[in-house]
């Protein structure tokens, strides 16, 4: 997207959001109340994973899918929820202590590292699909913003994540086809 594109767009959704008032309709409503929903659940296996996780690098990378990613989603989803009337997912899940050092958990009661970095990747892809999907279905202009600028950092981060994996030897190897 070029300069221009950019400022068009926002002068678009800065016009949209002041004249454009109405309120979201019900599958915004839904797609919403599901992202509060399954946050809420990856948000409990975000906590898990960074307990088990041994690898310092790895650990940060789980702390900032929490942070920069899981949370920041939540609390924008949560808030046009409220804005809109609607009620929020009943449940709220057990909040887990993030300890400072990896736990002392027996190996076979215990993620590895490389299986943690696997659900990492395969949660930032189903994540982002779930975003992209939600963003096609909506029509109010500050919605789309908000799936955008998540869909934009799942993608920085998804990136993050696979530079990871090719530096600490994670990412599976695959045979090359020859002819």
């Amino acid at each position: 997207m070029t300069m221009l594109e950019k400022v068009a767009a926002g002068t678009n959704t800065l016009m949209n959001m002041v004249f454009d008032k109405e309120p979201i309709n019900f599958i915004e409503c839904t797609t919403l109340y599901t992202t509060v929903a399954q946050g809420r659940f990856n948000l409990a296996t975000l906590e898990v994973m960074y307990n088990h996780a041994t690898d310092p690098d790895l650990r940060e990378m789980v702390k900032r899918a929490i942070d920069e990613q899981t949370r920041q989603t939540l609390e924008d989803a949560e808030t046009l929820i409220k804005r809109g009337g609607a009620q929020e997912p009943p449940q709220h899940l057990k909040r887990r202590q993030l300890h400072p050092q990896p736990l002392n958990i027996p190996a076979d009661a215990k993620f590895t590292d490389s299986e943690i970095v696997g659900m990492l990747a395969v949660m930032a892809k189903t994540t982002q699909i779930a975003i992209l999907g939600a963003m096609h279905q909506c029509y109010q202009p500050e919605l789309a913003v908000m799936y955008r600028k998540r869909l934009e950092l799942g993608l920085d981060y998804s990136y993050r994540l696979m530079q990871l994996m090719l530096n600490k030897g994670w990412l599976p190897y695959i045979d090359k086809v020859t002819h």
